[in-house]
């Protein structure tokens, strides 16, 4: 699980990913072309209250990791800004399953902005755009392609071609129309087609507007014109102020809450955005609880028992024969598997399914 965090020049983008890393990366380069890597747990408070009850050795979060990119250059006549970028930091960007992109919403005099002014929206249509310029870039170079080569072949390949043909010409067209290929509704057949291109606007991206520490009363406020124009699919709106937010991860957990306090904040930004990325893969936990370890396990939202168990290793679900489960809420009212089974509500169910987000699972299988 990988998140690119994207932005334009100077909008904070190092510090976000300090933020969420707990890193100390250095900060206002306006565009240095360094590439930073963190992996992030996700809090999961459930993990420590199963943690009370099954006295683990030890406790396993799920993770995230966030790429922190430098900004591309502005697109020229015939080249897309992001075809400029180093190979590896295009690869990283392409690799990503999702973006966190990163804009500008905070005054500051010492470092103005490279525009004159701060318009969190403008940034976000300028990068969009640059993603969409990327994309047709792609797409015209493989129709061209298949305008010569895609007529030989098998009868096997020359269809599969076509096939492929016709789903690029229906998002380039929307690409120049300047709408991203996630708004497309594409069946599982299609996205299997395509998946090797790694389209930057096919992926889910969380905009993140960083305000200044006089905004944070206002972050609702700040963040509710850019929600409301971002109507395109699998796309989430939220913010905070990533300075405020680095300096609290740099406190003790009591001078943080008192800190969080002075300024009215209700509930870590770090939390949130870690969250919201979760969510924006489209992921859920289930959870495994015993003596030797208590952990969370990502899948994706409609995950299957079998799934589930491959999720830990290939050997439970090739051997599945079936999966015992309870809900978190469940197990801790009751206080134990054994109170959870005379309350019947430990469950067994089969290879099909449905895994729920919370659901505590022992994979029953044969060797």
């Amino acid at each position: 699980m990988q998140i690119a965090i994207v932005g334009l020049a100077g909008a904070g983008k190092t510090t976000v990913f300090n933020t969420l890393t707990r890193g100390h990366v250095q900060t206002g380069g306006y565009g240095g072309m360094e590439l930073h890597v963190g992996v992030v747990k996700v809090p999961d408070p459930r993990l420590d209250r199963l943690a009370e009850i099954f006295r683990p050795k030890k406790i396993v979060h799920a993770d995230v990791t966030y790429v922190d990119l430098p900004a591309p250059p502005a697109a020229s006549e015939g080249r897309a800004g992001t075809d400029e970028l180093p190979p590896e930091h295009l690869a990283r960007l392409r690799e990503a399953d999702a973006l966190l992109h990163v804009v500008r919403a905070f005054e500051d005099p010492q470092f103005p902005h490279a525009d004159g002014s701060v318009d969190p929206w403008r940034d976000v249509e300028r990068l969009d755009l640059e993603f969409v310029l990327s994309d047709l870039g792609v797409t015209e170079k493989r129709l061209e392609r298949l305008k010569t080569s895609g007529h030989h072949g098998t009868p096997a390949e020359r269809e599969a071609n076509d096939r492929e043909e016709a789903i690029l010409l229906r998002l380039h067209a929307s690409l120049v129309e300047g709408r991203p290929i996630r708004d497309e509704a594409l069946a599982s057949d299609e996205e299997k087609a395509i998946r090797g291109f790694r389209f930057l606007t096919q992926k889910p991206v969380l905009v993140l507007a960083n305000i200044g520490e006089g905004d944070i009363a206002r972050a609702v406020e700040i963040e509710a014109p850019i929600r409301e124009r971002s109507t395109h699919a699998r796309t989430l709106v939220d913010a905070l102020s990533a300075r405020i937010e680095m300096e609290l991860g740099d406190l003790a957990p009591e001078e943080a809450a008192a800190f969080m306090e002075d300024l009215g904040i209700e509930r870590s930004g770090l939390d949130r955005v870690i969250a919201l990325s979760y969510r924006l893969l489209g992921l859920i936990s289930f959870l495994t609880a015993g003596p030797d370890e208590v952990r969370a396990w990502p899948i994706p939202d409609g995950s299957t028992a079998v799934d589930a168990a491959a999720a830990i290793h290939t050997d439970l679900a090739r051997g599945f024969i079936r999966a015992e489960t309870v809900a978190y809420e469940d197990l801790v009212t009751l206080g134990s598997t054994a109170e959870a089974r005379k309350h019947g509500k430990l469950r067994a169910e089969g290879r099909t399914y449905r895994v729920r987000d919370g659901d505590v699972l022992e994979i029953l299988f044969s060797r």
